[in-house]
């Protein structure tokens, strides 16, 4: 299993498999535009453009469990994402990330991580680095700025 074998929900309402992202090296995000972390959009903004054309995709997955820090519609989310910090990487409709209603292919991440870091979701922004089979190659803390994974994305190209 892969994160290939998942399907989920764009901000739009679609669903769009995973496995349309073959191929290609992935960020994906737990996010929140009223967390304290929230400026940390303009460094994934950063990293997407510098490596999109490597192909390099970051995949924003809005989340309100840590302390209701995305109360907003599906559409106010992807305002705020556009307007306030300039996103233009995919984001997707929200979900929730740790429990029992955890999306699956959250449960899959957390699963893949052990150690430290692994188990459920500590807070807004926690990283996930899928290298071009689909495979979670590194988890990052969600204090981790974006400039600071540039090492490890560039070693999967």
């Amino acid at each position: 299993m892969t994160v290939y074998d998942f399907t989920i929900t764009t901000i739009d309402g679609a669903e769009k498999s995973l496995a349309d992202y073959r191929g290609s090296v992935l960020l994906i995000v737990n996010t929140a535009t009223k967390c304290g972390l929230k400026n940390q959009f303009n460094g994934l903004q950063q990293l997407y453009d510098d490596f999109k054309d490597q192909g390099f995709i970051v995949l924003g997955f809005p989340c309100n469990q840590f302390l209701h820090q995305e109360p907003g519609s599906n559409q106010h989310i992807q305002q705020t994402c556009q307007l306030n910090f300039g996103v233009n990487f995919p984001i997707f409709s929200k979900i929730k990330v740790n429990g029992k209603d955890a999306h699956p292919l959250y449960q899959y991440l957390t699963n893949q991580t052990s150690g430290v870091l692994g188990g459920a979701i500590k807070w807004n922004f926690t990283k996930f680095l899928i290298n071009r089979n689909g495979d979670v190659v590194k988890r990052f803390a969600p204090t981790t700025e974006p400039e600071e994974m540039v090492e490890d994305i560039q070693v999967l190209f």
